[in-house]
């Protein structure tokens, strides 16, 4: 089988043509620098994603506050990501940077704010 991407470790953009065997990266062609090559196995054989979302506040000045995982997960996760996403509550003041679910869903990846946010007025 046979899968195109675009790498995205680079400003160049070069377009891969991955051979994939046994859901194994086999052959990576139309890379210009050896990154593209490491992102296309990784990409076929272990894809992730850093995920960005929302928590739910109360009390607080944001009634949203925008989050994200410190490094990726694993993208076959995703969903269940989101399932314990929505049952977590912010009730304290938080700064941009500070982890707001360490070990999420037992990865070693934690949760942390990406904005500050303070006690409503």
């Amino acid at each position: 089988m046979n899968k195109s991407l675009v790498c995205i470790e680079c400003p160049k953009g070069c377009v891969l043509s991955v051979d994939i065997e046994s859901s194994k990266a086999k052959d990576v062609k139309g890379a210009k620098c050896p990154k593209g090559v490491i992102y296309a196995q990784a990409e076929v054989e272990n894809p992730t994603r850093v995920l960005t979302s929302t928590l739910l506040a109360e009390g607080l000045e944001l009634r949203l506050v925008p989050v994200r995982t410190d490094k990726p997960i694993p993208k076959k996760d995703l969903f269940k990501a989101m399932e314990e996403i929505r049952k977590i509550r912010i009730r304290k003041p938080l700064k941009a940077g500070d982890t707001v679910f360490r070990n999420f869903l037992g990865l070693g990846i934690n949760l942390i704010a990406t904005r500050e946010v303070g006690k409503r007025r």
